[in-house]
């Protein structure tokens, strides 16, 4: 069994500077609240943390198992939602869902955000997709790849007759654009994820050969996901980089417009090979970043579907009679990304930084043993969350002992590790973190606990899509955010803290890591896989360019007035073939 951090009763110290730290700000990520709104101080706030964290030690929070069901849940138990019955919906109506952040680009290639991910299940289809158990499934592909003896070489059977949104035809050659766009193109989020792909090949328009240097056993399931995504040649040669500004794909929706930080429409597309499955005329995401307040639009009826419940909503919700909440556990994590050598940008060969964070993981290591992990689980995330300090999921295939390992909180060994470095403490960080009230009572929560050990966090509020650029330029020495995850264990780990990955902006390079991650990229044997990312995890723990923190709870309001809309641990919403119950 994975080693879990002791839960210790005795926070008096990290829950005291609680009481004398400013007000939050807007910030985002962390779907927690330490108080009701309009809460004076946080000193009251403070108290329930404290009696949560009794609470905690006497009535740990367990998984009661899955349930594929659309019924009501309690503790831990997965609710992904029931296919819509056609029987029982209308046809028409605009579906309102409130968006906890404002999507990134929607464009496949350099999409790099969850929420874009939301927009994209609704008008870009892949080739391959995944089912509410996490296993992959054709989409625009009619069957698995056939792969080669030697790993060489997939080969990809498609459908026909499939239309893109502006009327041109979905084959074999559209499929090539896309995938080599997404090796291609200048500032791509794929390139890493889509491996080492010397070609690929058109034999005919329902048939595709990717030719491989060397094997690449994740590769199907990167087709899974944006790398599979499949452009429309000419939007793609009409726009270029601009994609995003007027995408065009295969999807029961198609991009209809987009106001910047309020709101993104997309409407049915008659040309969609399965319409009579798209019940909505129009599904509209609203972007309400407090999560209050998108409770509140939920319950008034505003919105129909809300996204990242707060931990503390979610028991209420479910007990109302006129709601559902979807929950599952994610595949992905939540964490603290130090910024090593991502000195002119993510695009430029990393530089040694000159700060003790980035040159010591002596420094890193004694950051992450300050931080409390149970405590924010059991506490903060109401034990709905689950403690995480690896990039590779309990519920994976690849999962080991070796890759659970979670050293325990303990903040006189961080000072230790500090005076060892030379560091004089209090030793200050900067943290960057998204302006949405969750995020700041997260960053509040961290900069109390890992005082202790000998840290002075100072929180750095900004919007979401600033956030990413700030990471991408490597303008941040701490940042915290998270990734929703995805089936393989490769495509959480590479594209971070592989040389060169392309979402590596802690700008970590180790040849050490390299090999690990290149031989289990490489090995068609399950068993060797797991072996390998046991060892990934036990170097991540001794370099420390991430610092895991917890998994979070995929939670989803819907309104019960519509039917049909899913969440699975991949954490997208899925909403285009919801519609209103008749």
């Amino acid at each position: 069994m994975p080693r879990r951090t002791p839960l210790s009763l005795n926070r008096s110290s990290w829950t005291s500077r609680l009481r004398t730290g400013k007000r939050a700000h807007e910030g985002r990520t962390g779907t927690f609240r330490l108080a009701p709104r309009g809460t004076a101080s946080l000193g009251a706030a403070v108290a329930v943390v404290v009696l949560a964290l009794v609470s905690a030690a006497c009535s740990p929070v367990e998984s009661t198992g899955n349930q594929a069901g659309g019924e009501q849940s309690t503790a831990n138990q997965d609710v992904f939602g029931d296919a819509a019955d056609p029987a029982q919906v209308k046809a028409g109506g605009t579906l309102t869902v409130a968006l906890s952040a404002d999507p990134d680009k929607l464009d496949p290639t350099l999409s790099r955000s969850l929420y874009s991910r939301y927009i994209f299940h609704t008008m870009c289809e892949k080739l391959y997709d995944l089912s509410s158990d996490a296993k992959i499934v054709p989409q625009l592909a009619t069957a698995l790849p056939t792969i080669s003896s030697d790993g060489l070489s997939l080969t990809i059977p498609l459908r026909e007759g499939v239309k893109f949104a502006d009327g041109g035809t979905m084959d074999s050659a559209a499929v090539k654009l896309s995938i080599e766009r997404g090796l291609t193109l200048a500032g791509s989020g794929r390139k890493s994820e889509l491996g080492p792909i010397s070609s690929v090949e058109t034999p005919d328009p329902k048939t595709v050969v990717i030719k491989l240097s060397k094997p690449f056993a994740p590769l199907t399931a990167a087709l899974a996901d944006r790398a599979g995504m499949v452009l429309s040649p000419a939007a793609v040669n009409k726009l270029g980089a601009n994609f995003s500004t007027a995408p065009v794909c295969v999807g029961p929706f198609k991009f209809a417009s987009r106001v910047a930080q309020n709101s993104i429409k997309v409407v049915k597309d008659p040309l969609y090979y399965d319409a009579a499955k798209v019940h909505l005329d129009a599904i509209e995401y609203r972007i309400i970043t407090d999560s209050s307040i998108r409770s509140a639009n939920l319950r008034s009826g505003d919105a129909q579907v809300a996204d990242s419940l707060a931990t503390q909503d979610a028991p209420t919700l479910q007990k109302d009679s006129s709601m559902t909440v979807l929950q599952s556990e994610s595949l992905g994590y939540q964490g603290l990304m130090i910024n090593i050598g991502n000195a002119n940008g993510i695009d430029k060969p990393s530089k040694q930084l000159d700060t003790p964070l980035a040159k010591d993981p002596r420094v890193r290591q004694a950051l992450a043993l300050s931080i409390d992990r149970e405590a924010l689980v059991k506490s903060i995330f109401n034990g709905l969350n689950t403690v995480a300090c690896s990039p590779v999921s309990p519920k994976s295939q690849f999962t080991s002992d070796a890759a659970q390992v979670c050293p325990a909180h303990d903040p006189a060994k961080a000072k230790e590790l500090l005076s060892q470095a030379g560091v004089s403490t209090p030793y200050k960080v900067n943290m960057i973190t998204s302006n949405n009230p969750d995020s700041l009572r997260l960053a509040q929560a961290l900069q109390a606990m890992v005082k202790e050990g000998g840290f002075d966090l100072v929180i750095k509020p900004v919007e979401y899509t600033s956030l990413l650029d700030q990471q991408d330029r490597g303008d941040f020495e701490l940042l915290q955010l998270g990734w929703s995850g995805r089936v393989d264990p490769d495509a959480n780990i590479n594209s971070f803290v592989g040389t060169g990955g392309s979402q590596n902006v802690a700008g970590y390079s180790n040849p050490e890591m390299d090999k690990l991650l290149s031989d289990a990229r490489q090995a068609q044997d399950k068993a060797q896989r797991v072996q390998l990312y046991g060892q990934v995890v036990t170097k991540l723990e001794q370099d420390y360019p991430l610092i895991y923190m917890y998994r979070q709870r995929n939670l989803t309001g819907v309104s019960k007035k519509v039917l049909g809309v899913q969440t699975y641990p991949d954490g997208v919403i899925r909403t285009a073939f919801a519609g209103f119950a008749k």
